[in-house]
């Protein structure tokens, strides 16, 4: 498994892992794929070169199976966020290694803590987060592209 961070020239590929997780787990993620896919290749291309957010693609063989992004939500608060493997490559260790490399990162940057939102009721992510050493907060908000879904805080740190 290869794990790496994407450049502006991997945009298609991102593309194409993010609409798929998109049709995959649509009420996991704060934007619809409907969004998604009306975005311009511009856009994908500064979505890819890291431009807001950073993000990384896990390969298998040379195909993209697994993605993830962190970014800053405000100046005080990293986020991990639209964490997805394709369903014939999970339980395969790809989920771990995507989560290390946007904890390293958060590390590399001399951050306090990083964060993420997850609606409790996932359990499979939640249990997931927790063996990663993520633990609840107490603050609570709708998910952008499913506003009934409330998805819960949870913190991990970095120190």
């Amino acid at each position: 498994m290869d794990i790496r961070a994407t450049q502006k020239n991997d945009w298609q590929l991102l593309k194409q892992i993010r609409l798929a997780a998109l049709q995959d787990t649509p009420t996991a993620f704060g934007v619809s794929y409907q969004t998604a896919a009306a975005d311009s290749d511009a856009q994908w291309q500064a979505r890819a070169a890291g431009e807001r957010t950073r993000f990384w693609l896990a390969f298998d063989g040379g195909r993209p199976v697994g993605l993830v992004g962190a970014g800053f939500r405000d100046p005080a608060r990293y986020e991990l966020i639209a964490m997805w493997v394709e369903p014939a490559a999970r339980g395969k260790g790809v989920a771990d290694e995507l989560v290390a490399a946007v904890k390293a990162h958060a590390v590399e940057l001399g951050l306090e803590a990083l964060f993420l939102e997850v609606a409790p009721e996932n359990r499979r992510a939640v249990q997931f987060y927790q063996r990663h050493g993520f633990v609840f907060l107490d603050e609570w908000e709708p998910i952008d592209s499913h506003p009934h879904i409330l998805a819960q805080s949870m913190r991990w740190g970095c120190k």
